[in-house]
């Protein structure tokens, strides 16, 4: 057994939990990112900002996420690769659409077909993030907004009253304190992103649950070191505990994080932590 659990397959599925680790480390900042920037232009007195803001945040939310993923990510790779054809083949006389293909030059090509593997993957990844990023960030987007809207208007009034310009008090007054109202939100999105990682495994990135499903199944080509049984149950029951260690171990971290938050604040949790020192 322990001959099986560190074979070169194996090494791989070990690896994998850093890959979703680093899609989670990569993802989350960046779709809060792309959120902060909508929901600041969904609020914008620029008419046609807001529209953008708005319509990017009601078409992403109003897709299925799996729908979107396998989508976008095909959108996202040949729009990638219809700019370097323009940029890389000017003289190209053929057209691109070619009824249901998509025909662009082989300097276009995205990586490129003699790239090592180790590009490819990366570059799978890449689209992977951005899609991710793309997607969440509406929902944070939404999130975000309606927790600007949530700050109290007298203290807006009050910084005006004291001649503070528009963009002071967006700074100074409403950012600091929509996280308070923002985070339980954030968190219930954070948790919904953990569990939306399986989804690398429909993009075509080697994830946990592609090597969970290769390793554990009898008919795979990956089993062929060691044949055995299906043992996918315990491979993805791994998976399961995994999931919910990780998922633990963020509770407490943003409840922590709440807590920091709120202390001082005209919030519920604010005023609870008042009544306690009190």
């Amino acid at each position: 057994m322990a001959c099986y659990l560190t074979t070169a397959k194996h090494m791989a599925l070990y690896w994998s939990f850093g890959t979703v680790l680093l899609l989670l480390a990569i993802t989350a900042p960046l779709a809060l990112a792309f959120g902060f920037g909508a929901a600041a232009a969904a609020r914008s007195r620029f008419l046609p900002l807001r529209w953008f803001g708005q319509i990017y945040i009601a078409i992403v939310r109003g897709v299925p996420d799996i729908a979107f993923f396998l989508f976008f990510v095909i959108a996202l790779d040949q729009a990638f690769e219809y700019i370097r054809h323009k940029v890389k083949c000017p003289d190209w006389d053929q057209p691109i659409r070619q009824g249901s293909d998509f025909v662009v030059c082989a300097a276009a090509k995205l990586p490129m077909g003699n790239a090592a593997q180790w590009v490819h993957e990366t570059y799978g990844f890449f689209l992977a993030v951005l899609t991710f990023a793309i997607v969440f960030g509406a929902f944070a987007a939404n999130v975000l907004f309606g927790a600007m809207r949530a700050v109290p208007r007298a203290q807006m009034e009050t910084a005006e009253a004291y001649g503070m310009t528009p963009r002071q008090i967006f700074r100074r007054i409403l950012v600091p304190q929509m996280w308070v109202y923002a985070l339980p939100g954030l968190s219930n999105l954070w948790m919904v992103l953990i569990k939306s990682t399986p989804l690398l495994f429909l993009l075509g990135v080697e994830d946990i649950v592609y090597w969970a499903r290769e390793l554990g199944g009898s008919k795979t080509p990956r089993f062929t070191d060691y044949p055995h049984g299906d043992w996918r149950m315990w491979y993805f029951l791994a998976l399961l505990v995994f999931y919910l260690c990780f998922t633990r171990v963020s509770e407490v971290v943003l409840e922590r994080l709440m807590v920091r938050l709120t202390h001082g604040q005209a919030t519920l949790g604010g005023e609870a932590q008042r009544k306690v020192a009190a």
